[in-house]
This record gives structure tokens, sequence and C-alpha cells, in this order.
């Protein structure tokens, strides 16, 4: 036997349909959910979606400009998540709640 045929290889709409569903999820969580905690998790979760088609298109093309794609954009990630972080926890000190509806009461 050969190892071959053991093993099945995942096909790349394996890796389309996992990401379709996961960008589902964070757009989903974007436009229903009010904390803003989740909210920044959703959109990392949708830059992970895009990162995992990135680099599945990557490997299947045989070229790895799509990872290092990848790594830019985890970095941009990165630094949305800490100025994103920054952004909450003056809206705590301001409001006592993460709930985006009450950003409206800022505006000055």
């Amino acid at each position: 036997m050969k190892p071959d045929s053991i093993f099945h290889t995942v096909e790349i709409s394996h890796y389309i349909y996992l990401s379709c569903v996961l960008f589902c999820i964070g757009l989903f969580g974007v436009l229903f959910r009010r904390n803003a905690i989740v909210l920044l998790m959703c959109i990392e979760l949708m830059l992970n979606a895009v990162n995992l088609l990135f680099t599945a298109f990557s490997s299947y093309m045989g070229d790895s400009s799509g990872q290092l794609f990848v790594f830019f954009v985890m970095v941009v990630a990165a630094a949305e998540a800490a100025v994103g972080l920054a952004i909450l926890v003056m809206m705590f000190r301001n409001t006592r709640t993460t709930d985006v509806s009450f950003l409206s009461n800022l505006k000055g």
C-alpha cells in the first residue's frame, strides 16, 4: 500500500467553504452584536478567514506571495487590535460599559 492512498488530500473547495462559514460568522457578529469586545473578535475572525483563503490559494498555486500577504494582514490585524483595545478602554472609562450603542453619548 502506498502512503498516498491511505491519506486523503483536502481539496481547495473545503478551504473555500470553511473560510466562507468563518467569514459569515464574523460578519453576523459585527452586524448584530453590541459588545465592543465581541465586535473586535468578530473582525479578527473575518481577517483570519481571509488569511485562510490566501494561504490555501498560495499553497494550491505553488506561489509564496499569498503567504507573504498573510504576514502583512496579520501585522495590520495586530495594530488594529491594539488601537481597538485602547479605544475600548477610553470608552469604558467614559461610559462604564462596552456597549457600542452608548457611543452617541460621546459626541461633543
